[in-house]
């Protein structure tokens, strides 16, 4: 049970992250500024309370892991992990330049604390399905966690991974869908309907919870659920907002990857800051 205090100083942590995403985005003057907003809290979560990590020890023996399918929402992965101390915040100001360590998708040669190199969609659950089967060969007791995309779930290997999780009674995966119902091109309703998703994810073999993906309490209650699970994978449904906390961008399709002057990005960190 996540406590008052613990709940007030996550909703800062988010903010704080919110804030570096745009602030490094903004930077470079373009990048996946609606996918990576939607993410926020969850990341903020998972790397500030839920996680067993170490920045002083990114690839600590029977660390739980994370794989970030939806990789082009690498900006806000790398803010969370410059803000817990697994490098230097200055790195941020190098995302997607030459030479950096902080490449626009996620690489795991490249960043501390990334454990699986991801962005082509589809393809990161299924690695971190290899990943959870992997650490109960090897006897730990970790968690594996992974975040795909809505739009992404349209490719067919997800569902293969699915069937894998379900057939091998992967519990120790838990997985969350980022569900801000926009991807590239459009709505995912129009592009292609994912229907009852919640179902989807049931009659596959998982268990499955559905929240809101900006309520950071509400995720954590979650996620405790899915911890208690002893023989299916674990699906959790976040209701999201793509690019969520900055006006500019919030819920617009042009939002995938977008012009972010300093201009606009300074209105947009103005308004976060007074949440601070």
């Amino acid at each position: 049970m996540i406590t008052k205090s613990e709940l007030q100083q996550l909703n800062k942590e988010a903010n704080n992250v919110r804030i570096k995403t745009l602030e490094t985005i903004a930077n470079l003057g373009v990048g996946h500024v609606g996918g990576s907003l939607s993410v926020v809290e969850i990341l903020t979560l998972l790397y500030f309370k839920e996680m067993n990590i170490d920045p002083k020890n990114p690839k600590m023996e029977g660390r739980d892991l994370l794989v970030l399918s939806k990789g082009h929402a690498g900006p806000t992965l790398y803010s969370t992990l410059a803000l817990k101390g697994f490098f230097p915040l200055e790195w941020l100001k190098t995302l997607n330049q030459g030479g950096t360590n902080l490449p626009s998708h996620c690489d795991r040669t490249k960043t501390p604390g990334i454990d699986m190199t991801t962005g082509s969609l589809g393809q990161g659950l299924s690695a971190a399905c290899g990943m959870a089967l992997s650490c109960r060969i090897d006897n730990l007791d970790n968690y594996t966690y992974a975040i795909i995309g809505d739009g992404e779930s349209d490719e067919g290997q997800n569902w293969e991974a699915a069937m894998f999780a379900s057939q091998y009674k992967l519990n120790k995966l838990i997985a969350f869908t980022d569900y801000n119902k926009l991807q590239l091109d459009g709505t995912t309703e129009s592009i292609m309907d994912l229907g009852d998703i919640e179902g989807k994810w049931r009659t596959f073999g998982w268990n499955v919870y559905r929240c809101d993906g900006h309520d950071i309490a509400a995720i954590e209650s979650k996620i405790q659920l899915a911890k208690l699970s002893n023989n299916k994978p674990n699906m959790i449904i976040l209701d999201t907002i793509k690019g969520k906390g900055a006006a500019f961008a919030e819920n617009k399709l042009s939002n995938h990857n977008m012009v972010v002057s300093q201009e606009i990005a300074d209105e947009a960190i103005a308004e976060l800051m007074k949440e601070l």
